[in-house]
């Protein structure tokens, strides 16, 4: 029994180490600038996103110039949130595609430059799931709720597996 254990807690750690579906940063946006950032999203993958500026004088409010856009698209141009001079955000959808998603901040320019920090936190897959949300729903024991992550994650990793073997496929179709 304690072997059992064992093994499906080093299963867990495992796979912990190995599913990184979750793109957390925070980064400093000149005005007149854009950043961008690409995640690869398989088809039908759940993926959600947030984003604040962060205050440089707290306790004070937020100055007008630290607003920004943000529009997330995909590979193909099919846009899934845009938002317009906003401090902070968030955005939900289920890849309807495989491939690149990006995400990408605007500054408006002023004069003097300001410098606009974002905090960034983006999810898909597995990750994107509110485990907690689940648990108060269904008042599901911990061990539960471990058990259907690790189902999630293993059919997202043989999903994944899947998605890479047959775009590997199409490459070397294409060479």
């Amino acid at each position: 029994m304690a072997i059992h254990r064992f093994t499906l807690v080093s299963l867990l750690l495992t796979l912990g180490f190995i599913s990184n579906t979750v793109q957390s940063l925070r980064f400093d946006l000149q005005s007149g600038h854009t950043k961008c950032i690409s995640e690869d999203i398989k088809t039908n993958a759940m993926t959600v996103g947030k984003y604040t500026i962060v205050n440089p004088s707290e306790g004070h409010p937020l100055p007008d110039s630290h607003k920004i856009t943000v529009r997330v698209t995909s590979q193909y141009g099919n846009s899934y949130h845009y938002a317009d001079h906003v401090p902070s955000g968030q955005f939900a959808f289920q890849a309807s595609e495989a491939g690149d998603y990006m995400a990408c901040f605007w500054a408006a320019d002023h004069k003097p430059q300001t410098t606009i920090t974002v905090d960034f936190d983006w999810k898909s897959g597995v990750a994107a799931k509110d485990w907690t949300n689940v648990a108060k729903k269904g008042s599901i024991d911990a061990m539960e709720i471990e058990l259907k992550k690790l189902y999630e994650t293993v059919s997202s990793i043989h999903d994944e597996m899947y998605y890479l073997r047959e775009r590997q496929g199409r490459r070397n179709a294409g060479a």
